[in-house]
């Protein structure tokens, strides 16, 4: 055997020349692959410059240096590329998305905590927004959170200072004013922390909103994150 069988890292050989050849290689590779941190799974064209330890899941359709290297993790060795094949269980942080993911033999898949045989499971995600205020009583965002998932609360933190006539703001959603908190301040740094008592099952797409009380809004920003749980079917 040449090289290990995890992280297919290069061995000695008896009576070995250059060894701190080989010793260097190794050390790349687990400076690259311990605790996995990888850039991006969507990036298909390699960066133009190759910076040593950058790390990438190569997706498919992916061109040029690392074409032929689909399903692969692609990290930055001496100018160049170098790749190895993930293992099934494997985990690592999507730095472009915040989300950990595992690795369940062909793809990565965010926010998985639990994996069955045939890759049914649990995940938890995050999904975060800014939201931009405009003047009116009340403030929708898009359609944040995903269908057919549990919310276990809604966090917000303003930041930029909430103008307008209102004297406090609500977070809720259509139809259920304040469900993740109320009596909200309004200058930058103010925060919520909406935890529901029990957690809530949507079965489709739905929308959070914001309500002004005593008036209305007229500028400001507030970011806004939901925080649920989702379980995924097993394989055919």
């Amino acid at each position: 055997m040449s090289n290990t069988s995890r992280l297919g890292l290069p061995l000695l050989q008896p009576a070995q020349a250059q060894k701190h050849v080989t010793v260097n290689e190794s050390l790349s590779r687990l400076d690259a692959l311990v605790q996995l941190t990888i850039a991006s799974r969507t990036v298909s064209l390699p960066p133009a410059v190759v910076v040593d330890g950058a790390t990438y899941a190569v997706p498919f359709g992916a061109v040029n240096e690392w074409a032929g290297h689909e399903g692969e993790i692609a990290f930055g060795s001496n100018g160049g590329w170098d790749f190895v094949s993930p293992q099934r269980g494997w985990r690592a942080m999507i730095l472009d998305e915040g989300e950990q993911a595992i690795f369940d033999g062909t793809l990565w898949r965010e926010g998985m905590v639990t994996l069955s045989p045939y890759n049914a499971g649990l995940s938890f995600g995050v999904v975060e927004i800014e939201q931009v205020l405009t003047a009116g009583p009340v403030s929708v965002t898009s359609a944040i959170i995903p269908g057919n998932s549990v919310v276990v609360g809604v966090t917000a933190r303003v930041t930029a200072d909430i103008t307008g006539t209102l004297t406090s703001w609500a977070l809720g959603n259509p139809g259920a004013v304040g469900r993740y908190g109320s009596g909200l301040g309004l200058s930058a740094g103010a925060w919520a922390r909406g935890v529901l008592g029990q957690p809530m099952a949507f079965y489709s797409p739905e929308a959070l909103q914001l309500d002004a009380a005593g008036g209305d809004f007229a500028t400001g920003a507030v970011r806004i994150a939901v925080h649920y749980m989702e379980i995924a079917l097993p394989d055919a």
